[in-house]
Order: C-alpha cells, then sequence, then structure tokens
C-alpha cells in the first residue's frame, strides 16, 4: 500500500469509513505523500497528464491576449492584477508578466484584498476534493471509503448532509434511482472568496465539466484517475500517485458566482476564446519565432489547443457586477 494509503488505512481503523472527500484530500494534498506534493513532476510526457499550461509559449500567448481584452476594457487600470488559482509550476508568470501577478496554491487560499484585474485558473476546480453520493429508494446517500482485505472499497452509508443535498438538488435535473453524483462544495466556497476579493473585473475559468442539462450524459458520475497518460476509473487505487479528477458543474459556478457579484459574460470553449484572442493579428504573435522548427513546433501547439483540448475544455468568464457578497452583508447588518 502507499504512503498516503497506509495513512488513510489507519484514520478508517480508528475512526470507520471515510468520506470521499477526505479520501480525495489525502491522496492529493497530504503535504509530504499526496500526488501533487511528492517530488515527482506529475506534468509532462515523463508525467501523468498534459494540461494547456504545458503547451507553451503558444497557450499563455493566447491568454494573455484574452485578458488584454479584458484589461483595456476596464480602462487599463494602473493596478491591474492578475490572481492564478492552482498556479503550481507558474508556468504563466511569464505571459502574465506585463501587469502584477499573483500566484495562488490551495494551500495558501488568502487573495490580495480589494484588487483590480482578473482571476484565472486553468483546471483548479476539477481537482478540488468532492463528496460523493448515490441517490436510493428517494435519498440521497453518502458514499464512503472503507478498507477490505487491504483495499480501499466504496460503502454506502446514510443520508448526505444538508448543504450536500441542496447542491444536488439545485444544480442537477431531478435524481434519477441508481445515479452517482459529485456535490464540489470547495469550489462554491472559493467563488465566496473571489467575490470578497475582487472590488472590479473578470474570473477566467478554464476547465472541462458539464451544465445542469448536460449531467444526464454521467450516470455513473464524473470521477476519474489518471496515471502515465491514461484514464482510470478506479479513483480508490494507489492513493497518493495519480491525478483524482471530478468534471466542474459549471452551472454551480455560474449560479453562485450571481450570488457572490459575479455574472456571466461568456460561457464558450476553450477553441471559441483561443480563435477570438488570436484572430486580430492572425496568430502571429503566437507563433512567431525565429527558427523554422520554433515555428513548427508552435504550429503543432496551436493544433493541439485548437482541435485537441480546444473542444473539450471550457471557458467561463464572469465579470464583476454591483456590490457582491461584501455590499449584501453589509446591507445585512
Amino acid at each position: 500500500m502507499t504512503p498516503a494509503g497506509e495513512l488513510l488505512a489507519e484514520e478508517i481503523r480508528g475512526a470507520g469509513p471515510v468520506p470521499f472527500r477526505r479520501f480525495m484530500e489525502v491522496a492529493l494534498y497530504h503535504r509530504e505523500h499526496g500526488y501533487y506534493r511528492r517530488p515527482r513532476d506529475p506534468f509532462g510526457k515523463a508525467g501523468d497528464f498534459f494540461t494547456a499550461e504545458q503547451i507553451q509559449p503558444v497557450f499563455g500567448v493566447l491568454v494573455a491576449a484574452r485578458i488584454r481584452q479584458l484589461y483595456r476594457a476596464m480602462g487599463e487600470p494602473r493596478d491591474f492584477t492578475v490572481v492564478e488559482l492552482g498556479a503550481g509550476r507558474r508556468e504563466m508568470a511569464e505571459a502574465f508578466s506585463e501587469w502584477r501577478y499573483v500566484p495562488v496554491d490551495l494551500d495558501s487560499s488568502a487573495l490580495p484584498e480589494n484588487f483590480r484585474g482578473v482571476v484565472f485558473s486553468n483546471e483548479f476546480f476539477d481537482a478540488l476534493p468532492v463528496d460523493v453520493a448515490v441517490y436510493q429508494d428517494g435519498v440521497f446517500h453518502e458514499q464512503r471509503v472503507a478498507l477490505e482485505e487491504g483495499r480501499f472499497v466504496w460503502r454506502t452509508a446514510g443520508a448526505v448532509d444538508e448543504e450536500v443535498e441542496r447542491y444536488l438538488r439545485r444544480y442537477f435535473p431531478p435524481p434519477e434511482e441508481g445515479r452517482w453524483y459529485e456535490a464540489n462544495l470547495a469550489a462554491l466556497a472559493w467563488m465566496e472568496r473571489i467575490g470578497r476579493a475582487l472590488d472590479a473585473g473578470y474570473v477566467l475559468t478554464i476547465d472541462y465539466g458539464y451544465t445542469r442539462a448536460e449531467a444526464v450524459r454521467f450516470p455513473h458520475g464524473t470521477l476519474m484517475g489518471y496515471r502515465r497518460h491514461t484514464a482510470r476509473e478506479d479513483v480508490l487505487e494507489g492513493a497518493g500517485q495519480r491525478d483524482i479528477t471530478a468534471h466542474v458543474c459549471f452551472t454551480a459556478l455560474e449560479e453562485h458566482g450571481v450570488e457572490c457579484g459575479l455574472a456571466t459574460e461568456r460561457f464558450q470553449t476553450l477553441a471559441q476564446m483561443l480563435l477570438a484572442a488570436g484572430e486580430p493579428d492572425q496568430f502571429r504573435a503566437a507563433l512567431a519565432a525565429g527558427r523554422p522548427d520554433e515555428e513548427f513546433r508552435r504550429r503543432m501547439q496551436l493544433k493541439t489547443l485548437l482541435f485537441g483540448m480546444g473542444e473539450t475544455f471550457r471557458v467561463l468568464c464572469q465579470r464583476r457586477e454591483g456590490g457582491g457578497i461584501k455590499r449584501r452583508e453589509e446591507s445585512e447588518k
């Protein structure tokens, strides 16, 4: 068993089956043995998967072009700030260098206070720990993780708590017998943090996911593990040695965002956003290179982004309007 697995097994032996949210938290973010905390780099050709941020410099140039459009729409404020959630290896730092850049990681969740600019994230929300439920006999039952003969297994427990049930009933179609669900309460908490911190500007979220209407495509839920560029459905195996993700419910981000003072500006595919960002100069900035081999590499990167990832990933752009959380709370005092 892996080191992260040993920690979870000890916890289960002492207190019984744990919520999947806890399992995912330890497997991914334990300070020593979590997947994202281990010395081995999980990204790139030698790792377990690629993200769009590894398709550099083309991805950075085009995303910066999109943020530049938002910057101009705000009147080019001198204090314009780009806050990146889940900044990881800071691969976007160079692309955002013309503005104040603030990288934020999951274990350092403090955002700058009262700033103007853009909150950017790429594959951040899909890696937040989620609660898992199955609908049986008219009730959402929590799916916990138990230990049997040295292996982690699913265990159906009692009814989910009220907060999880509200999430599932609000952001999904009417429940269906036997269907599995994920509730990403952490994503809502992050939207609230953003709503408190952002005075004016935009939230630009790139991820893969679904809307309320599209959720019917996933009767078994969306949990997936990744190792060596192979998707694996058994997310309980190899804790700490593989990535675990859950598709993002964009309806939850949009509707909860409104409550946090964030109105939806645009919801589109990554390909649509990148095409609009590169169109003004016909992708010259993204493809500019001093050597023919580098130009070819960049053209291949652009092709991967537009036709490989472009239709799979979605982009949600929200703008700050009204008083948001801060002023609503003040008015309720």
